[in-house]
């Protein structure tokens, strides 16, 4: 084929691509559209619900003189504060954003603007004379985020199986590092965005992989890595619509090859500017939607945060002590009963600015175990016992942790603590883990990279410590109370 020839064929073929890309993009803008107007209406028909439910809990319940609200009462405040909710979620721009890494983030969004609303709610009531500051408000607090999050979940759920993959924008990552993977992960749970992953592009021929596992839960897909550098053909061959270039090690040359390569192609190019390891502070998170950028934001009043933060811990670790008494001393017992030795495993780990501690957990491994050998990878590890398998699936080995937590050397959510010979080998980025109080749960926990070490997966931590406030920590609580009892480390 002619020189010319050649041109006109990639002409041809970067128009063909640029119209495919037009048909989807019109797809992908209809499908969020509608999506943004069934969760409006969800969260809205779950808000009523709610109340409604809340008021119908305190006649089951009986606070003292209470009289049921009028059916249409209860409907009508129930739509107020869905008004309210449905409004401060759109304002937040939670019905055209992405979903964040393990959908945390839809959850915090979810949880905050609850509360807000119900605590407006009330104020204006209390303000202008109205009856709505009844028993049911308190329940209402509970159960509303609650039936959000179920809700959220569900339709999430549902709109993944009814988007097309044909009418969905395909997306190409340039690099395989973190923010790739990140991205990708993302993209893959944010079914209102329309963006499909379809494959991965290696910077690094050398060190190139097969595959690229997805950051998720149990269930994890993964994503083909193809080798570099990118060309046209290899983007023709992928069908893509958007080229994300997702690695801050690329070089001027490796962005101008990878951009002449998609222009050709008929492929859009997203520049994706990850700041993780320079501002700790400074990323806030990724909008995928606006083709990959990062936006910052200042500090969000860490000490009142902190303060919050610590009451919660003392306040929560104390009601459950007492509550989990009976059932604490019954796991001990059986413990006892299984295998001899102590109840308790005391071992020492690293916390926050790397303070040492002793950490409490049920024993759950036979006493000839050295102390501070390698965890466990799996349940049929022949170090650890009957009734210890038992407590590991469940979690319920990592209860006496409360006391931890009571005492100040742990909190209920942070990254999870390390024994001191692992955390001897950490990098200046691992070490940013020691940065926070550590926790019972967390991001990492909830994942599925919990079967590989901590330290090999420091994104998980580094995400939480940039996006850390109350409700992210309760919704990290939320996702672990739904998701996630079901082993820990």
């Amino acid at each position: 084929m002619s020189a010319p020839d050649f041109v006109a064929s990639n002409h041809f073929t970067g128009t063909i691509a640029h119209l495919r890309r037009e048909r989807r993009m019109v797809s992908r803008r209809f499908f969020r559209n509608a999506m943004a107007l069934v969760e409006a209406a969800a969260d809205f028909a779950a808000c009523v619900a709610g109340m409604i439910a809340a008021n119908y809990l305190c006649v089951f319940i009986s606070f003292g003189a209470f009289v049921q609200r009028p059916f249409p009462k209860a409907v009508a405040i129930g739509a107020a504060v869905g008004t309210i909710v449905v409004f401060l979620l759109r304002r937040d721009g939670i019905y055209k954003s992405d979903s964040g890494l393990l959908q945390i983030r839809e959850t915090e969004r979810t949880l905050r603007v609850a509360a807000q609303s119900l605590i407006l709610l009330l104020l204006v009531g209390w303000m202008l004379g109205f009856d709505i500051s009844r028993p049911e408000i308190p329940i209402a607090v509970f159960l509303i985020p609650l039936l959000l999050v179920v809700e959220k979940q569900i339709l999430f759920a549902i709109a993944e199986k009814l988007q097309p993959a044909e009418r969905m924008e395909r997306i190409v990552a340039y690099g395989t590092g973190e923010t790739a993977r990140r991205v990708l992960s993302t993209l893959l749970h944010s079914p209102r965005l329309g963006l499909l992953p379809v494959a991965v592009i290696d910077a690094d021929s050398a060190q190139a992989a097969a595959s690229m596992l997805e950051m998720g839960y149990r269930g994890r897909g993964s994503f083909p890595v193809e080798i570099g550098p990118v060309t046209a053909a290899q983007l023709q061959s992928l069908q893509a619509d958007i080229l994300v270039l997702a690695s801050p090690d690329l070089s001027p040359g490796q962005i101008a090859e990878a951009t002449e390569a998609a222009e050709q192609a008929g492929v859009a190019v997203a520049l994706l500017r990850d700041l993780a390891g320079h501002d700790l502070h400074a990323v806030e998170s990724i909008d995928v939607d606006g083709v990959s950028f990062t936006t910052s934001k200042a500090s969000a009043g860490p000490r009142l945060y902190e303060l919050v933060k610590r009451t919660v811990d003392v306040a929560a670790s104390a009601v459950l002590l007492v509550l989990l008494a009976p059932l604490l001393i019954l796991i001990a017992i059986l413990i006892r009963l299984d295998s001899p030795g102590p109840s308790l495993f005391v071992q020492e780990r690293v916390g926050r600015n790397g303070t040492l501690f002793n950490i409490f957990k049920f024993r759950s491994m036979f006493t000839t175990v050295p102390r501070y050998a390698a965890s466990p990878t799996s349940s049929h590890d022949p170090r650890i016992t009957r009734i210890g398998r038992l407590l590991r699936r469940t979690s319920l080995d990592e209860l006496p942790q409360l006391i931890n937590v009571f005492l100040g050397t742990m909190s209920l959510v942070g990254p999870r603590p390390e024994m001191p010979f692992i955390v001897d080998g950490y990098d200046a980025r691992q070490r940013q883990r020691l940065l926070v109080s550590p926790g019972i749960t967390c991001l990492w926990q909830l994942s599925a990279d919990r079967s590989f070490p901590i330290h090999h997966n420091i994104q998980y931590d580094l995400y939480y410590i940039r996006n850390r406030s109350f409700f992210v920590d309760a919704a990290i609580l939320v996702h672990t109370l739904l998701f996630a009892l079901g082993g820990g480390t």
